[in-house]
């Protein structure tokens, strides 16, 4: 990894956001409010979201003005924010696993290799969940990524 890869990697901060619809069918299946997820990375520059959507991968940069409150924007639109979490180094010979591509596996991609283990957005949710208690409970912790 590159000295430029690791300054950016520094100045990130993640926040998985949980929410959606029954688009399809199969979504009913899974828990009302948490049938989707997708990352929001703020960086020096703004915000960047990747949004895994059937078929394809959106990934764009928003024109926000600088310091926006995009985790509030999302709670107030009734989705469901975790975070923030600062992106870990990669660790060699780690990969995640087998799980099917899914929004859930993108999330889990963009965490890095020390992400929870989920195949469901709630399933992830819960357990992001725990690590951010944990770390409230924990007022001198330096613990600052997944």
């Amino acid at each position: 990894m590159t000295a430029h890869h690791h300054r950016a990697l520094a100045e990130q901060r993640v926040w998985i956001v949980f929410g959606g619809r029954a688009d399809h069918l199969w979504q009913r299946l899974l828990r009302p409010g948490f049938r989707h997820c997708f990352a929001a990375i703020e960086d020096g520059e703004g915000w960047l979201v990747l949004d895994p959507l059937t078929g394809r991968l959106l990934a764009g940069r928003l024109d926000l003005p600088p310091g926006f409150d995009l985790p509030r924007f999302y709670r107030r639109a009734g989705l469901r924010p975790v975070g923030p979490f600062l992106l870990a180094e990669p660790a060699r010979g780690r990969g995640l696993g087998l799980a099917p591509y899914s929004c859930v596996a993108l999330c889990r991609a963009v965490l890095g290799p020390h992400a929870p283990f989920a195949l469901t957005p709630y399933g992830l949710y819960r357990r992001l969940m725990l690590r951010v208690g944990h770390r409230k409970k924990s007022l001198t912790s330096t613990e600052a990524c997944v």
